[in-house]
């Protein structure tokens, strides 16, 4: 029997493991009928335990829970946590003679298969039979000679020599296509003699963290090995146990190191830290298809076939007329970039380009002293030229499965990755820091435009969507909000009328307009997978995906829309291509207006070329707070009411009470904390920490501004996950009380959280570092005459009477936070020493008070 430290009173249970290598936890559980008030409770605990400790198990057993009476007590609460914790319950049938499912058969991890129920009287509850298997390994992929070049620490030395030998005179020229030809062909003549092009046979997959000292150790630990099996001496097995206790030892110190330096390289950036973690912790399976350059043109075919089919599914309605020009400035012509510009712009990017790329990004970073005047005559001479050159127009897709375990062979499965060079994101990131302050200082974009944008996020566009549907909720309206959903959105933007949009709406002109138009021409784009590559082919639609650029571009493409919504005074909020639109409405009131909306609406994508996917848009309806007025009749609308919908990664649902959010994200939690299981004996307590931090704690703090005042069970759960992670953390058992441990961490609790959230975004918002959406939900205190409270820096609260739903709303709880805070926090002089003074005075009513 498995013990656990998990204190449990209210049901029993036995426990044991299947397996050797990857065991499957067997929990088996008898709860009294009779109720106890602290089951749920215990029983989430242990879930708790379990779930960090196992990434496999099977709980069974007689619960007297009747699952099949939802509105009987208990049912919901320990259907929540199940769902919680990411466990499947798959009994469906009665499993006692009064027809009640009392046996229940959760799991995760593992598949269940064939389960029945046999009605042999044999007690009050019948047998309860099933198999179950462990997921195995697919195989091996066949091996596939490749060409690949071999970077070592020393190749950014070597081409840096061999670089300044070539006569500069040859690598300036005023036609960007001739400068940037003959700059790539003198860095391809380095390349192919530093580090020429080898087919090489992929060597096996070894764990990162082995080198060439643990492969010697590895070596010499069997020729002793074989040595003590042929003379049987007790020298040598006394040698080879030397060796081998060596040989483990250095790998243990090989694979710290190599974790430690991750951690250390990314822990001021969690997601470099999680995206790098996570690539280590994923399983390295990938299907396998037998990669051929006919599947590659298979796939172009189909990526190419699908934007083409969009394109002719969509009737336009005839012209729709464009806005009057929105912008009262012009932006002529692009500066020239000076040399240390460009020098710490480079340094600052992600090294990320294409396989096309004669230099790799992250070495052409280092190397970037020898090469930076080259690349300066390149971009100035397309910035002043307003031509493009074909290379930086050429992108390579990668097809990349949405999701493990889906069939590799149906290509809709497939998500094409598009890249391009590393030099045209350089190029692209110039224009970019030249074009957003003239878009920021006339206003061009939406205001309610929150994609890729400096201050705004999908934080702060929650905080916004969120107070309006609460406030109208509370105040007696039902609140209509549809998430619309556009097929294929940046591929099917028509070129032509996006540089109308830069020329009328953005007040582009000259040179400038002059390298949009060569940005669009002649675009192509070809599928590569391993060294098989299809063919090149035109690109005639779309933004760039992977670009720079592109998001942008398609933000000033979809202006015209949020007049649309204007007109019919319909809320709306964007996020890039995501867009939701809401409007509050009174019982029996008529939702002609959202139909007019929407018709316009569908009319202007059809014009602009594109297309609103009915099917994939969702519609949910948020009802009044504990009224029970009949809701408008939506039947008209073409979209299926939902009673859930996921707004921009966040769960929600008709009740607003967040229930489904909580739900998910301590399942996710705790997968994570699983995963981490086996990073823990590997990294030490500070880098642990940091790797929970982007691992668990980002997951809690994203937009827990919009948590607030949800249910204290919601809230208990959420704080059972950080509990859990901090007895992980810190190794610590269920009977210690976890109040001095998080002291000792310094992690305030999760209801001080929220409200640090909160109050973060109104100092954001008073020192104009938030969207202006937000700022106008905060009117500062100015009292009628000369009074002491002036000086206070305090919030008007607003006085509109709120039920318990509506003191949820940003603009009405923040001001009651902040007037509530001392003043010295208050008149904190920048973000950062506002951060410090806040956690420090929640810290003291957390812990000391």
């Amino acid at each position: 029997m498995i013990s656990f430290t998990t204190i449990i009173n209210s049901f029993e249970l036995i426990t044991f493991e299947l397996g050797n290598t990857h065991p499957v936890l067997c929990v088996l559980v008898y709860r009294p009928p009779k109720f106890n008030k602290d089951f749920i409770e215990e029983w989430s605990e242990l879930l708790a335990e379990i779930t960090t400790k196992y990434e496999r198990a099977l709980i069974m057993g007689d619960f007297n829970v009747h699952i099949c009476c939802p509105a009987k007590p208990l049912v919901k609460d320990f259907t929540d946590t199940l769902d919680s914790f990411g466990l499947k319950q798959v009994v469906s049938v009665p499993t006692h003679n009064q027809s009640h499912i009392l046996d229940l058969v959760m799991f995760y991890g593992i598949n269940v298969n064939n389960l029945s129920v046999d009605e042999t009287v044999i007690s009050d509850h019948f047998p309860v039979l099933f198999d179950f298997d462990c997921p195995v390994s697919l195989g091996k992929r066949s091996v596939v000679l490749r060409q690949t070049r071999v970077i070592t620490p020393a190749t950014a030395d070597r081409f840096c020599a061999s670089f300044t030998e070539l006569p500069a005179s040859t690598l300036f020229y005023t036609n960007p296509d001739d400068a940037l030809r003959v700059f790539h062909s003198a860095c391809l003549m380095v390349m192919d003699t530093i580090a020429p092009l080898k087919v090489r046979r992929p060597k096996p997959k070894f764990d990162p963290w082995l080198n060439s000292h643990t492969h010697e150790l590895r070596r010499l630990c069997r020729r002793c090995e074989r040595k003590w099996k042929k003379d049987k001496l007790s020298i040598s097995h006394e040698l080879f146990r030397n060796a081998l206790d060596e040989y483990q030892k250095a790998v243990r110190n090989s694979r710290n190191k190599y974790f430690a330096s991750i951690i250390s390289t990314h822990s001021g950036n969690q997601r470099a830290l999680y995206k790098t973690l996570n690539a280590v912790l994923s399983s390295d399976y990938s299907p396998t298809v037998a990669i051929t350059d006919d599947l590659c043109s298979q796939f172009l075919s189909f990526f190419l076939d699908k934007v083409s089919n969009i394109r002719s599914l969509i009737i336009s309605p005839g012209e729709v007329l464009l806005p009057a020009s929105v912008c009262t400035g012009r932006f002529d012509h692009f500066e020239p970039i000076t040399l240390p510009a460009l020098e710490r712009l480079i340094s600052s990017m992600k090294p990320s380009g294409c396989p096309d790329d004669i230099v790799p990004a992250r070495l052409f970073q280092e190397v970037l002293p020898v090469v930076a005047p080259h690349v300066l005559n390149i971009i100035n001479s397309s910035l002043v030229s307003g031509i493009i050159p074909s290379v930086f127009k050429h992108a390579v897709l990668q097809p990349l499965l949405k999701k493990s375990g889906l069939d590799p062979t149906d290509l809709g499965n497939f998500r094409p990755i598009s890249k391009l060079p590393f030099l045209s994101k350089v190029m692209e990131k110039v224009v970019y820091n030249q074009i957003m302050p003239h878009l920021n200082n006339f206003g061009v974009l939406d205001k309610f435009q929150s994609g890729f944008r400096q201050y705004h996020s999908t934080e702060s566009a929650h905080i916004r969507v969120f107070n309006d549907i609460i406030l109208a909720t509370d105040s007696g309206s039902h609140v209509a909000l549809v998430m619309l959903d556009l097929s294929a959105a940046f591929d099917t933007v028509d070129h032509d009328i996006l540089l109308s949009r830069l020329e009328n709406l953005v007040g582009i002109k000259g040179s400038a307009l002059d390298w949009f138009c060569s940005y669009f021409d002649n675009r192509s784009i070809r599928v590569r997978m391993d060294d098989c590559s299809s063919p090149s082919a035109a690109l005639p639609w779309g933004v760039p995906q992977g670009s720079i650029l592109g998001p942008l571009l398609f933000s000033i493409y979809i202006i015209p829309l949020g007049l649309i919504f204007r007109k019919f005074n319909i809320n709306f909020h964007l996020y890039a291509d995501d867009c939701q639109i809401y409007v509050p409405l009174k019982a029996f009131t008529s939702i002609q207006p959202l139909l007019d909306c929407l018709s316009e609406v569908k009319d202007w994508l059809s014009a602009n070329f594109l297309l609103l996917n009915d099917f994939k848009t969702e519609f949910i309806v948020f009802t009044p707070n504990g009224l029970s007025s009949s809701a408008p009749d939506f039947s008209a609308l073409p979209f299926k009411i939902s009673q859930t919908i996921v707004n921009l990664g966040i769960k929600m649902d008709v009740a607003l009470k967040m229930d489904p959010h909580v739900n998910q994200m301590v399942k996710s939690c705790f997968y994570q904390l699983r995963r981490l299981s086996k990073l823990k004996p590997i990294l030490n307590r500070r880098h642990l920490e940091t790797t929970i931090h982007a691992f668990i704690t980002s997951r809690l703090d994203y937009s827990n501004a919009i948590l607030f005042g949800i249910s204290k069970a919601a809230l208990s759960r959420l704080q059972l996950i950080q509990n859990a992670t901090a007895r992980f953390l810190t190794n610590t058992g269920r009977r210690q009380h976890i109040t001095p441990i998080l002291a000792r961490l310094h992690w305030l609790p999760v209801h001080y959280r929220i409200r640090f959230k909160i109050l973060l975004f109104v100092f954001k918002a008073l020192n104009g570092l938030a969207p202006p959406y937000i700022s106008e939900l905060l009117t500062p205190y100015v009292p009628g005459r000369t009074l002491r409270s002036g000086d206070l820096h305090l919030l008007k609260i607003p006085r509109q009477r709120c039920k318990t739903r509506g003191e949820r709303a940003f603009s009405v709880c923040a001001p009651k936070l902040w007037n509530d805070l001392p003043l010295h926090i208050r008149l904190s002089s920048s973000i950062g020493v506002f951060k410090s003074h806040l956690k420090t005075y929640f810290y003291s009513l957390a812990f000391i008070t």
